[in-house]
């Protein structure tokens, strides 16, 4: 079987009625990114980031997996899939996707303040800053923030270093370093890439099927253009 892998963005998951950060004005949801998504802002006012990520939780937990999640999902079927995602959902595990590695954290679990790799799940809509980790700090979002490393890189690497087609659904690819990724391909690696803007971004010297479309129409079209299912 084919090994396919996926890069899903912020346009995956909006099409579940997610909103998410731009950078044209560096807000999200009405939030200065700066106050709710870096270090400092959680020294400065934990109180107002885990209230910030409570709302983002409460909607994550609302939504549901859209037609292009499901897709892939049923890709499976056909293909190794590896789903590389910079979305904090939970989207494509309960779509069915089973191979899933997320580059930026998951909104329904939370990180010890003091030592990343104490890692809990979430009960709940909320996490309270009286919620300690079993060395008695405050927990917090298990996301990475802006000016934060990027744990999950180097497996992202090496996952992408070995794929048989590459996918990027929903994603400008201006968010580094996850947009390098797709350079991590091994030379002759076909890449499809599906976004609204798929035609205007800067890609590899690989062969690229660009579909300008939203996901949850682009995707099912990539897949059979790459024919990884029927027509």
């Amino acid at each position: 079987m084919k090994h396919v892998v996926v890069l899903t963005g912020a346009g995956i998951s909006a099409e579940s009625g997610l909103k998410t950060f731009r950078d044209g004005d560096g807000l999200w949801e009405g939030y200065n990114v700066q106050d709710v998504a870096t270090p400092e802002a959680w020294q400065r006012d934990p109180e107002l980031v885990l209230r910030f990520y409570d709302e983002r939780r409460k909607q994550v937990i609302e939504a549901k997996p859209n037609e292009a999640h499901l897709c892939l999902a049923h890709l499976e079927e056909h293909a190794r899939v590896s789903i590389i995602t910079q979305n904090i959902d939970d989207l494509h595990e309960r779509a069915g996707s089973s191979n899933v590695t997320h580059l930026h954290g998951e909104i329904l679990k939370a990180q010890s303040s003091v030592d990343p790799d104490l890692i809990y799940d979430i009960k709940g809509e909320t996490l309270s800053r009286s919620d300690r980790c079993e060395k008695n700090s405050p927990l917090r979002p298990h996301v990475v923030w802006f000016g934060e490393a990027v744990p999950m890189m180097e497996t992202a690497i090496e996952i992408t270093s070995q794929a048989d087609i590459m996918l990027v659904i929903g994603t400008s690819l201006v968010v580094y370093p996850a947009a390098s990724l797709i350079h991590y391909c091994r030379p002759g690696t076909p890449i499809a890439v599906v976004d609204p803007k798929a035609d205007q971004l800067s890609l590899p010297d690989n062969e690229c099927l660009c579909i300008p479309e939203p996901a949850t129409t682009g995707v099912k079209k990539a897949l059979s253009e790459l024919s990884l299912m029927g027509k």
